[in-house]
């Protein structure tokens, strides 16, 4: 398991836990985010990573996307 910072841009994985505290978590889920799930990494900008998940592209900090383990 990796970071979802250090995934491949472009290339298909699937989170396998999401950790952070439940609040966290909770807002990571909301996004779609949950084990199981397909995520790609799009993009890196500035301090935000893009990331598909379930047919949208959502921005994370790399410090929440940090939290997501591929």
């Amino acid at each position: 398991m990796i970071p979802l910072t250090f995934a491949d841009v472009g290339r298909e994985a699937i989170i396998r836990k999401v950790g952070g505290s439940p609040e966290v978590r909770k807002h990571l889920e909301d996004l779609g985010f949950v084990a199981g799930a397909e995520v790609t990494p799009i993009s890196e900008i500035g301090g935000s990573v893009i990331i598909k998940v379930k047919e949208s592209r959502v921005a994370l900090s790399r410090e929440m996307a940090a939290k997501i383990m591929v």
